[in-house]
């Protein structure tokens, strides 16, 4: 117990130890539109590694785009870093031509829904984790929300309809189910920006064709960002961004990647002889 402790605490002190994130109280500058740019941007988790490496992209309003790369390439950090969970280390981030360190967090929050692999649910009602995506939502606007993700049935499948109490973490709902509500919870946000986190991953196959479904509801109207290693699911996006070694590899559509880069080339034709090309697979564009 001792040890454990020693552990928790050490972990404990080394996030109270970290810079706090600097963003003012209230909006000083105009926000117009909702691109997205990075400008020469570099970050690492700790001081000693950096993980991605002068990061210069553009993403438009209301356009789809994809992040594709091998594994620990850096995606889901570029990903992270637009939802502003960190500061970069270097560069700047714009959201509308106004640096993201300079948007009120409240008001930038309010401009992104993001849904990841993980989603967490806390342990209240389903209504509430629900409500988490807006706050003074009526009931009757969580409902809606629940209908238009394909919620609605599940859930009044439950012991307790939508005040059924999801348990630590959702462990009372299986894992389609909980991103269901988090996709749900994504939805009545309706936030411009939605980031979808490999939104699919751990979703077991009975639901993923309910969740595909819901996600294409979801993004519809919206500036997307999805990061995905099915890449026939994305291969219609306006813009591919293939990301190697934390460095941006190369931009552009599908077919211009498949024609300018090797690594995109041995991407694509390995998924295509894979079984994940199999029916079944959505597409977000």
């Amino acid at each position: 117990d001792i040890s454990k402790i020693n552990v928790i605490f050490g972990e404990v002190t080394e996030i109270l130890n970290r810079k706090d994130m600097q963003r003012p109280s209230v909006v000083t500058q105009q926000i117009n539109g909702n691109d997205i740019t990075f400008s020469h941007v570099s970050f690492g988790y700790t001081n000693d590694v950096e993980v991605l490496h002068d990061i210069s992209l553009e993403i438009k309003a209301n356009t789809v785009n994809a992040l594709v790369g091998p594994s620990g390439s850096g995606k889901s950090t570029i990903a992270k870093l637009i939802a502003s969970f960190w500061d970069p280390k270097q560069g700047m981030i714009t959201f509308g031509g106004v640096n993201m360190q300079d948007i009120p967090l409240d008001e930038y929050n309010r401009l992104i829904a993001y849904v990841s692999q993980d989603n967490y649910l806390f342990n209240l009602s389903v209504m509430e984790n629900i409500r988490l995506g807006k706050p003074n939502a009526s009931d009757d606007e969580v409902i809606q929300a629940a209908k238009n993700c394909g919620c609605h049935d599940f859930i009044m499948q439950l012991e307790h309809g939508y005040q059924t109490i999801v348990g630590d973490a959702g462990g009372h709902l299986s894992g389609g189910e909980r991103q269901r509500v988090a996709i749900a919870r994504a939805i009545l946000k309706d936030a411009p920006v939605i980031i979808l986190d490999e939104a699919t991953a751990y979703t077991d196959p009975e639901n993923e064709a309910l969740v595909q479904a819901s996600l294409a509801k979801l993004v519809q109207g919206k500036t997307l960002l999805v990061i995905a290693h099915r890449l026939s699911t994305i291969a219609n996006a306006d813009q591919i961004i293939l990301i190697h070694g934390g460095r941006v590899e190369a931009k552009g559509t599908h077919s211009e990647l498949l024609k300018n880069s090797s690594l995109y080339q041995q991407m694509w034709y390995a998924h295509i002889q894979s079984k994940d090309t199999e029916e079944g697979e959505a597409t977000y564009a």
